[in-house]
C-alpha cells in the first residue's frame, strides 16, 4: 500500500528526529522539537530601572503548512484536509538586579486556510496540524494569541528559582513547540547545580496550557462539557474527565503536580537521571536512564542507554480505568484486554544504541510496555522518546512492543551541502490485538523523514520539511482501513 512513498522516502535515507540538529542565531538555538535556549541574554545591572533600560527582545515569525492524505476517509471522522498557519512570538527578558528578574513572552497564530469541519456539524477532522490555530467548541478554526510565558526569577549562584508561566522540559513534561505556540505550566520551579556533576530541580505544578488552548487548565482533567477546556492532548486519559473525577475521586479536578528531577555525571561517560511526578489521588511515576558512552576508535563513540518507568495507581484506575479511551471506567476484574480494568499500575522498559561518527549518528531502540495499565503522560514529554515513538505517536499502551532504528547525517558538518541535515525513523509497533477495541490502536509500520535547510544569504532563517507514511491496520470490526496516511509539513522560522 505504501511501498512507492516508502521507496521514494528511502531514497533519502542515506541518514533521525531525536538528534540535536538546532537553528542557531547570534542569541538563541532553537533545538529539534523546538526549545528555545538564549545563548545570550541580559546579565546584571546595578539597579531596578537598569532592569528594563537594559532589557532584550526576542522575535520569531513563523509559517507551518500541513498536508493530511488519508488512504480512505470516513463520514464525520478523518478525511483530507490541510492546514496554514502563520504566527510569531515576542519574549522579553529583563537584566537581573540583585539576582531578580522577569521574562514575558505573547505568542499568535493566524490560520489561513479554509475550515476543516465536516458541512452540517460541528466535528472538526484536523488531526496533525491542529496546533497551528485555536480550535473552538463549534468546531470553527480560530487566531490565537496569548501569554503562554510571564515569569519572575531569582538566580543566586547557582541556583535558579522560576515562578510563573513558564515552560518545563524532562523526560515525562516538555516544551514541544514544534507547532507555532508551545506547551506551557503555571508553576514555582526551583534549580540547582551546587553539588558537582549534579543538577536537582522541584517543581509545583498547577496549570497547563496546551499548545492549540488559549487558556490554561487543569494538568489532568479531560473537560466532560468541552474537551478544549481541559486536557486532550493526544496522550491524554479520557476516562479522568471532570464528571468522573467528581464522582468517583475527591472531586479535584485541578490537582497540583509535584516534580522531581535529577542528573549525575560524576562517573566519567555515564550521564545518570532519574524524574519522579506525582498527583495526589491519581498516580504517581518514577523513571530512571542510564546512558553510557563507550568511545570504539577515533571516530566512533556508542552510547547504549536504557529507561524504565513505573507508574503507580494513586486512584486514577478507580476514577477512570486502566485504559485511556475511557471505555473501562465502572468496569471491574478482566475487561477489553487488560487483567484489572480498575488498576492504574504501569510500566515501561526501553533500551537503545546510539552509534555518532561525525556528521553521522545511527541509533536502534527497543520499549516494551507492561501488561498492566496504559502509561499516562498527556504533558508532552513522550514516555518513549527518543527510544522508540517517531512522529505523531501514541506507542505506551499496555502491552505494546515497539522497535525502531533511526539515522541522521548533517551533510553541512561532512563538507558536502552548507546548512543541509537529513534525518529518518523507521518505527514498527506492535499492540496487543486483546485491547485494540478497548484502546482504539491497531498495529502499524510508520516512516518518517526530516529535511533542515539554512543559507548562508538567509541568516537565521531556517526551511523545514517534514513527511510520514503510516500503513496501519484497520479497527477492530471495520473492513475497510481508516487508520493509514500519510502526511507532510513544511515550516519556515525566522529569528530576529
Amino acid at each position: 500500500m505504501k511501498l512507492v512513498n516508502l521507496s521514494m522516502a528511502a531514497a533519502a535515507v542515506c541518514v533521525l528526529s531525536t538528534s540535536a540538529y538546532a537553528l542557531k542565531s547570534e542569541d538563541r538555538t532553537v533545538k529539534g522539537n523546538y526549545q528555545v535556549e538564549y545563548t545570550k541574554a541580559p546579565g546584571a545591572v546595578n539597579s531596578f530601572t537598569e532592569m528594563f533600560t537594559e532589557a532584550e527582545v526576542y522575535g520569531r515569525l513563523r509559517s507551518n503548512m500541513f498536508w493530511w492524505d488519508v488512504d480512505n476517509a470516513k463520514n464525520n471522522s478523518t478525511a483530507d484536509h490541510n492546514v496554514w498557519g502563520l504566527g510569531g512570538s515576542l519574549v522579553y527578558k529583563t537584566g537581573y538586579f540583585h539576582g531578580f528578574g522577569a521574562t514575558v513572552g505573547f505568542y499568535g497564530t493566524v490560520p489561513m486556510h479554509d475550515e476543516n469541519v465536516f458541512p452540517g456539524t460541528t466535528t472538526n477532522y484536523t488531526k496533525m496540524g491542529k496546533d497551528t490555530f485555536h480550535t473552538r467548541a463549534d468546531g470553527s478554526e480560530g487566531a490565537m494569541g496569548n501569554f503562554a510565558e510571564a515569569y519572575g526569577e531569582y538566580k543566586n549562584g547557582k541556583t535558579n528559582v522560576k515562578v510563573g508561566r513558564q515552560g518545563i522540559d524532562s523526560m515525562m513534561l516538555a516544551t514541544n513547540d514544534t507547532k507555532m505556540i508551545p506547551n506551557t505550566f503555571e508553576a514555582a520551579v526551583i534549580e540547582t547545580k551546587e553539588i558537582p556533576d549534579t543538577t536537582l530541580r522541584a517543581g509545583y505544578i498547577m496549570a497547563q496550557k496546551l499548545r492549540d488552548h488559549q487558556s490554561f487548565h487543569s494538568v489532568i482533567a479531560y473537560d466532560s462539557d468541552s474537551k478544549f477546556e481541559g486536557n486532550d492532548d493526544s496522550g491524554a486519559h479520557k476516562g479522568l474527565s471532570t464528571d468522573n473525577i467528581r464522582a468517583r475521586g475527591n472531586g479535584d479536578v485541578d490537582p497540583e503536580m509535584i516534580l522531581v528531577t535529577a542528573q549525575n555525571t560524576s562517573i566519567p561517560n555515564l550521564k545518570l537521571n532519574a524524574e519522579y511526578v506525582a498527583l495526589n489521588g491519581f498516580f504517581n511515576t518514577a523513571v530512571v536512564e542510564a546512558n553510557y558512552k563507550i568511545k570504539l576508535s577515533d571516530a566512533w563513540i556508542l552510547t547504549p542507554g536504557v529507561r524504565y518507568l513505573n507508574q503507580m495507581d494513586d486512584g486514577a484506575g478507580y476514577i477512570g480505568g486502566a485504559a485511556l479511551s475511557n471505555k473501562l471506567q465502572n468496569k471491574t476484574g478482566a475487561s477489553g484486554g487488560y487483567k484489572d480494568a480498575r488498576n492504574a499500575d504501569g510500566n515501561i522498559i526501553m533500551a537503545r544504541l546510539v552509534a555518532a561518527n561525525g556528521p553521522l549518528e545511527l541509533s536502534a531502540g527497543y520499549s516494551k510496555v507492561g501488561d498492566k495499565a496504559d502509561i499516562i503522560a498527556p504533558w508532552r514529554g513522550f514516555p518513549t522518546g527518543g527510544y522508540t515513538r517517531s512522529m505523531a505517536q501514541v506507542d505506551w499502551i499496555a502491552n505494546t512492543k515497539n522497535w525502531a532504528v533511526k539515522a541522521a547525517f548533517d551533510f553541512g558538518k561532512a563538507g558536502l551541502v552548507p546548512g543541509l541535515k537529513i534525518a529518518a525513523d523507521y518505527e514498527n509497533m506492535n499492540f496487543d490485538d486483546a485491547k485494540s477495541a478497548t484502546s482504539g490502536f491497531t498495529d502499524r509500520d510508520i516512516f518518517h523523514v526530516d529535511a533542515w535547510q539554512t543559507f548562508a544569504s538567509l541568516p537565521n532563517t531556517e526551511f523545514k520539511f517534514r513527511f510520514a507514511t503510516v500503513d496501519a491496520d484497520p479497527s477492530v470490526g471495520d473492513t475497510i482501513d481508516y487508520n493509514s496516511y500519510n502526511e507532510y509539513r513544511f515550516e519556515i522560522n525566522y529569528l530576529f
